[in-house]
C-alpha cells in the first residue's frame, strides 16, 4: 500500500453577516485523484464534513457530491461553495444543470425544491422553541423552523439529519431551505445553526434562488491509501 496526497479546500458555506460560522464544505478540485467511488466515500468519512464536493471537470461543472455515508445527487450548499471557489456559472449534476451567479458578497444558485432529498419540515410556535430544541434520536431528517418574523419573511431553523453518522445538526441546509421556500411560497431569509444566513427568492418557473456568503477556511492535504 502507498498514499496519495489529496489537496482538500475546507470552505464555510452561508457564513452569517458577520463572515463567522457557515457549514464546513470540502472541495478536492482534482476529482481525477479520487477516482473510485469506494475511495471518495472513504475521503468524504476521513473528514467528517456534511459534505465533500469532488470536481470531475472544472470547465463543465461537474460534480460529484458526498456525504460521510453516501452519495447526493443534489445539495445546496456544496454546490454555493464550489460556485464560489472555482467562480463556475452552471453545474452539472445527475438531477439536471444548476446555473449559479455572482452577486456582491453573495453567491446564488437556481435549483428546483423536487431535487432535494426528503426532508421532514416541522413548524414551531417560536424562535426560542427552536433554540431550545435537544437533537432528536437519529431515524429521519429533520427541519425544525419557526418565524422570527413572519411578516419581513425572518425565519429560526435548525436542521437534524438523523443518519446517525456523526453530524447530529448541520449548521445551514440548502436543500430544506429549498423545500420550506416552495412550502411557504415566499422568500426567506432563514438563520440556522450557531448564525449560518441562507437566502432564498422563488422563481416564476417553479425555481429557486438559493444565496449565501462563502468563505475560504483553509486548505489541506489528506493521504489516501492506494493499492500498487
Amino acid at each position: 500500500m502507498t498514499e496519495l496526497d489529496v489537496l482538500i479546500d475546507v470552505l464555510n458555506v452561508f457564513c452569517g453577516p458577520d463572515g463567522r460560522h457557515g457549514n464546513a464544505l470540502g472541495v478536492v478540485r482534482e476529482g481525477a485523484a479520487v477516482p473510485g467511488a469506494a475511495d471518495r466515500q472513504e475521503l468524504a468519512r476521513q473528514l467528517g464534513f456534511s459534505e465533500t464536493v469532488f470536481v470531475d471537470d472544472p470547465e463543465r461543472g461537474t460534480v460529484v457530491i458526498h456525504t460521510p455515508t453516501l452519495r447526493l445527487p443534489f445539495a445546496g450548499h456544496p454546490l454555493v461553495g464550489v460556485a464560489w471557489l472555482l467562480d463556475l456559472d452552471v453545474l452539472e449534476l445527475p438531477v439536471g444543470d444548476v446555473f449559479a451567479r455572482q452577486d456582491g458578497e453573495f453567491t446564488w444558485i437556481t435549483a428546483r425544491a423536487q431535487w432535494a432529498p426528503p426532508r421532514t419540515l416541522r413548524q414551531y410556535d417560536s424562535a426560542a422553541e427552536v433554540d431550545a430544541l435537544a437533537v432528536p434520536e437519529p431515524g429521519e431528517w429533520v427541519y425544525a423552523w419557526g418565524w422570527e418574523d413572519e411578516a419581513a419573511g425572518r425565519v429560526r431553523a435548525r436542521g437534524f439529519p438523523g443518519r446517525g453518522d456523526g453530524i447530529d445538526e448541520d449548521e445551514a441546509t440548502g436543500a430544506a431551505a429549498l423545500l420550506l421556500t416552495q412550502q411557504l411560497g415566499r422568500a426567506l431569509n432563514i438563520r440556522q445553526g450557531r448564525g449560518s444566513q441562507l437566502l432564498t427568492a422563488p422563481g416564476p418557473d417553479g425555481t429557486i434562488e438559493l444565496g449565501g456568503r462563502v468563505r475560504l477556511e483553509r486548505s489541506v492535504t489528506r493521504g489516501l491509501p492506494q493499492s500498487i
